[in-house]
């Protein structure tokens, strides 16, 4: 993890029940990716920002009761 992206500290999911965790993974995965192999800007900062929004949506959607 880049220490220096202090947003890829929500993209853990140690946190996180296995089942959870199954769902976030593969978001701090790309994250990650995405802080190591892109420029750091303004543009690297929204993809982060809305892969986060993703990847909660993706946990609220594992939740949902229906």
């Amino acid at each position: 993890m880049e220490s220096t992206e202090p947003i890829l500290q929500f993209f853990s999911s140690a946190h996180l029940s296995r089942d959870l965790q199954l769902v976030a993974e593969p978001f701090q995965a790309l994250a990650n990716r995405i802080a190591a192999e892109l420029p750091r800007n303004t543009e690297r900062t929204v993809a982060l920002r809305k892969l986060l929004e993703a990847k909660d949506a993706a946990i609220r959607a594992k939740l949902y009761a229906g």
